[in-house]
């Protein structure tokens, strides 16, 4: 995202480099009286396409984006952990990681001591460490805060007890992405386990995988990735990040009964994920036709239709990347998001009044990103008409008594580092 200040539109920075690393590294020694041995950030992502089907083993494809938290980290003798961020007001937290299990942290700090706990589950010689967070990435936005959050720490403590699996960042690039992969994994078991939320790895893998002016298409089904370019200024076209500013988050039911319904149909199905729904040469009908029989028959077939669905317009839209066809993916966007709000049912009123307003002022296409119920949608635009089409989602939203929404432009940034 990039920063377009306007008089009446509310834009959400990213703080460069220096800017980010000099605020973690100052609230590490205001706040824990001691210098950190360096400072880690790790980005927030946009989702182009693929949405809900990391958990199925299919097809995603994120951009990181510029906003980044940082995570200024010394290391400690023990196994003490101390956290302390910028976006908290409760002060020190302490957490010894000998008593870290599932259920025993809340918050915040479950990301991070996650993290430590699931390095140490894995096999890795981690202790204890002091941190703090300061952070540009919005929180509740959908641009994957807790993924940001896990890889700072991530490639933090990697750094600070000589892991060697995050490599180097080189020309916006990470130099070992096999070690990265590890790490990725490592992230999400502390999410789903520690912090409770049933994720995919999508998230994780943007954050930690993803290279500079790409987008990564991420095989969830074996770890796979693909770096696809991804430079929209050369076609004369952004990307509009619209925050609708409604509350989102995946530690809640409505994630997770998404999530068992897919298990479910799978079950029933007798395959491993949806993913091999979807690579039927004989196409989906069948499934479909046997998941209605059930007893929840109707939810089971709108939420497998947009898996095997949503798997294709993966595969579309990077086709048309790849063909210069640029403008041609705004009608895939449209169908992803009629898709999440028909067939899986996580749209609500603010994403579909950001979508639709932004398409009636002249995107290409616009649909929710994330894991949706809430968080942030996007639309391809002609890059002269940023800020009449952000405008006229606004007043959308004055004009359905909303709160505000804020904007910015993606651009596909750095992963970890």
């Amino acid at each position: 995202m990039t920063d377009r200040p306007t008089d009446d539109l509310t834009w959400t920075p990213a703080w460069d480099r220096a800017t980010g690393e000099e605020r973690a590294r100052a609230l590490f020694a205001r706040v824990l009286d001691a210098e950190p041995d360096g400072v880690w950030s790790a980005p927030g992502r946009v989702n182009l396409i693929g949405e809900h089907t990391d958990y199925n083993g299919g097809l995603a494809l994120p951009v990181a984006l510029p906003h980044r938290t940082y995570a200024a980290v010394r290391r400690r003798d023990d196994d003490l952990v101390r956290l302390v961020s910028a976006q908290e007001a409760s002060g020190v937290r302490e957490v010894r990681l000998a008593d870290v299990a599932p259920g025993t942290v809340d918050g915040w700090a479950a990301y991070v001591v996650g993290v430590a706990w699931a390095l140490r589950e894995a096999g890795h010689d981690v202790g204890g460490f002091d941190v703090a967070i300061d952070s540009c990435v919005p929180f509740g936005a959908g641009v994957s805060s807790s993924a940001a959050l896990e890889a700072a720490v991530a490639v933090a403590l990697d750094a600070v007890h000589g892991l060697g699996l995050a490599g180097d960042v080189v020309d916006g690039a990470a130099t070992d992405d096999a070690g990265r992969a590890a790490l990725a994994d490592v992230c999400v078991r502390a999410e789903n386990e520690i912090a409770g939320a049933p994720t995919g790895g999508m998230d994780q893998a943007a954050s930690l995988r993803a290279r500079a002016d790409h987008a990564l298409l991420l095989d969830c089904r074996d770890g796979r990735v693909r770096h696809v370019p991804f430079d929209l200024a050369a076609h004369g076209l952004a990307l509009l990040v619209v925050d609708t500013r409604a509350p989102h988050s995946h530690v809640d039911g409505e994630y997770a009964q998404r999530r068992a319904a897919c298990e479910r149909a799978a079950g029933l199905l007798g395959v491993a994920t949806l993913r091999e729904v979807a690579d039927d040469p004989a196409g989906p009908d069948g499934a479909l036709d046997r998941l209605a029989a059930a007893d929840d028959g109707a939810v089971l077939v709108r939420r497998v239709r947009h898996v095997v669905t949503e798997i294709d317009r993966v595969t579309t839209f990077v086709g048309r990347l790849e063909a210069g066809d640029v403008a041609g993916v705004g009608p895939v966007m449209d169908a992803s998001h009629a898709s999440l709000r028909d067939d899986y049912a996580v749209s609500c009123r603010e994403l579909d009044v950001a979508v639709e307003a932004a398409r009636a002022a002249g995107a290409l296409g616009a649909r929710m990103t994330g894991g949706g119920f809430g968080g942030s949608a996007i639309a391809l635009v002609p890059a002269d008409a940023v800020e009449h089409v952000a405008g006229a989602v606004a007043t959308a939203f004055a004009a359905a008594d909303l709160r505000a929404p804020a904007f910015a432009v993606a651009v596909a940034a750095p992963p970890a580092g």
